[in-house]
């Protein structure tokens, strides 16, 4: 019997990837086919990848067709207030629990920051990392699982806030400061640090969004 090829297997997982990549936007209609012979995978898979998408909201039905779905105002605000508590969380538990080598690999992480100022987009990969490394070092598997699901849907905003005018700079000096709150295992200053982080980066947001 023949082996199913990995690619079938992950077929969920690519196009997600795509979404968080910003392959596909918001409001991109995505086409069986097209997936099928972009990701060299058969149409099964891709659709059954499309359905699981939909039912997590990921992709939004319009007439016979699905669109990557967006976030309006009010989901944009529930979700900064789901993903603040979690996040913090997770920052306190960091401080508590994360290893020697997870937090000098979330310093390096800030330091290699430094170097992508001036570059919004491979800033905002490293965000990505930075945040992913930061749960991880929470040890708390139940935790780690609520987040990935909080951060498919931050896969859904149009744009990186770190493209916005000062904000890479002053992003950098924010997660700086929850490092060196984990660096001091200070579960307390982890968390506000975490809290106050997210909170200027939905104002940052909010101000973009009333200039559209």
């Amino acid at each position: 019997m023949a082996s199913e090829k990995p690619g079938q297997r992950d077929a969920y997982s690519l196009v997600l990837a795509a979404i968080d990549d910003g392959v596909y936007q918001p409001g991109d209609r995505l086409v069986e086919a097209e997936l099928a012979e972009k990701f060299g995978v058969s149409r099964t898979p891709i659709r059954e990848a499309l359905q699981r998408l939909e039912t997590q909201n990921l992709l939004t039905r319009d007439g016979r067709s699905l669109i990557v779905s967006s976030l309006d105002h009010n989901q944009m605000a529930e979700l900064y207030v789901v993903r603040s508590e979690l996040e913090g969380l997770a920052a306190r538990l960091a401080a508590q629990h994360a290893t020697t080598e997870e937090i000098r690999v979330l310093r390096e992480l800030v330091e290699g920051d430094r170097a992508l100022i001036d570059d919004p987009a491979a800033m905002s990969r490293n965000n990505k990392r930075f945040h992913r490394q930061l749960h991880w070092a929470s040890h708390n598997r139940y935790l780690v699982q609520q987040l990935d699901l909080v951060y498919r849907s931050v896969a859904l905003f149009a744009t990186t806030s770190l493209a916005i005018e000062g904000r890479g700079q002053r992003a950098l000096d924010e997660h700086d400061r929850i490092v060196a709150a984990i660096e001091a295992r200070d579960g307390d200053a982890a968390h506000a640090a975490l809290c106050d982080h997210l909170s200027v980066a939905y104002q940052a947001r909010l101000k973009e969004e009333a200039m559209t």
